[in-house]
C-alpha cells in the first residue's frame, strides 16, 4: 500500500483537489492511477459511475500539489465552482486545528484608508507589536476601493458607511464628524459662508483619492437630511497635510475629519465652519471576511483592538 505522510493544511487541500479532479474521460485517452492517500491504486472497474461524463482531468504525483483544471469540461467546471467553497472551507478549518495551540506568527497585512491611519497606528499598534513579536504587521495606508481578499489583505480600517456588508466590522474609534476649517487671516481678507450652499463664492482646498478621481464632494446635514456641495476647488491634492498646511496660510478653506484638525484648531491656526451643518456619523472600523477560522494573527488583532476600545 502506498502511504503519503501530510504535514500542512496546504498538502491536504493539494491532496483533495487532485483526488475530486483524478478521473480522465476515457475519450481522451487512457486512465492514470493515483497514488492515493489511505488505499492503493485501484483498478479501472473502481471509478464512480458517470465520470465519464464530466470529464475530470488527472495529472499524475508523487508529492502533493495544485492541481491544474485549465482541461475540464463544462460541465466538470460547473462542479469545480460548486465545491471551490467547500475546499476552501476545510482548509481554513485545517489552518485553525493546526494553529490552535500555537502563537500568532506571520505577516500580518492591513490596508488602510489614510484619515483612518491615526486610529490604528501609534500606540495600538505599538502595543500589539509589544504583545505578539512573532507578528510582522505590513500596512498600507491606500484610499484605493479594492477586494482585500483578492489582493491578499487580512483585514483593512476604513469609515463604516462603506465597508462591503459581507465583511466583519469591529469599531477602533468612537462617532466621528466631518467639517470645514480655514486660517483667520483668510476670514479677515474674504469673509466666511454661513450656509453650504455659499462655499461655491469662496477659495476652496479639495482632496482627490486618486490622480484621475473627481475631487470629493463635501458632506453636510441639516434637520435629519444628507446632502453634498460640489466645490470648485482651486487646489486640488491627495495629501491631507498640504491641504491641512495650505489652510493654516490662508490658502482657502478645507474639508476633512474633525480629530485631524482639532490640533490646529485647538493653537489658534485654523477655526471651524459650518459645524452646525455637520452631524457625528459612525466612525472607523477594523473589516476582515466573514470565516468561521480566522488565522491566530488576525484573531490576536481583533481581541487587541477590542480590549483597547
Amino acid at each position: 500500500m502506498m502511504t503519503t505522510t501530510v504535514t500542512n493544511s496546504n498538502q491536504w487541500r493539494s491532496i483533495w483537489m487532485a483526488s475530486l479532479f483524478s478521473w480522465q474521460s476515457p475519450k481522451r485517452g487512457a486512465f492514470a492511477w493515483p497514488r492515493r492517500i489511505w488505499a492503493s491504486q485501484g483498478p479501472p472497474s473502481a471509478r464512480p459511475s458517470g465520470v465519464s461524463k464530466i470529464g475530470w482531468v488527472w495529472r499524475s504525483y508523487s508529492a502533493p500539489r495544485a492541481v491544474s483544471v485549465s482541461q475540464l469540461t463544462e460541465a466538470g467546471e460547473r462542479l469545480y465552482q460548486r465545491v471551490a467553497p467547500a475546499i476552501s472551507e476545510v482548509g481554513l478549518a485545517l489552518d485553525a486545528t493546526a494553529d490552535r495551540d500555537n502563537a500568532p506568527s506571520g505577516l500580518l497585512r492591513l490596508a488602510v484608508s489614510s484619515i483612518a491611519e491615526q486610529f490604528i497606528s501609534g500606540p495600538l499598534l505599538a502595543r500589539f507589536a509589544d504583545a505578539f513579536p512573532a507578528v510582522q504587521v505590513d500596512v498600507t495606508v491606500t484610499d484605493e476601493e479594492f477586494d482585500i481578499v483578492a489582493e491578499g489583505y487580512d483585514a483593512g480600517v476604513r469609515l463604516g458607511e462603506v465597508i462591503d456588508q459581507d465583511m466583519i466590522a469591529v469599531p477602533v474609534s468612537g462617532e466621528q464628524r466631518q467639517g470645514a476649517f480655514v486660517a483667520p487671516s483668510y476670514i479677515e481678507r474674504f469673509g466666511k459662508p454661513e450656509h453650504p450652499s455659499e462655499l461655491s463664492a469662496h477659495r476652496c482646498i479639495g482632496w482627490r483619492p486618486a490622480p484621475h478621481s473627481a475631487p470629493y464632494r463635501w458632506e453636510f446635514g441639516q434637520h435629519g437630511r444628507e446632502f453634498d456641495v460640489a466645490v470648485a476647488p482651486q487646489i486640488t491634492t491627495n495629501d491631507m497635510w498640504l491641504m491641512i498646511r495650505t489652510a493654516c496660510a490662508g490658502g482657502g478653506i478645507t474639508f476633512g475629519m474633525e480629530d485631524t484638525f482639532k490640533p490646529y484648531v485647538e493653537s489658534g491656526q485654523l477655526v471651524p465652519l459650518l459645524q452646525e451643518y455637520c452631524p457625528p456619523f459612525a466612525g472607523f472600523f477594523l473589516y476582515y471576511p466573514s470565516r468561521r477560522n480566522l488565522a491566530p494573527k488576525l484573531r490576536a488583532l481583533i481581541d487587541h483592538v477590542k480590549r483597547w476600545r
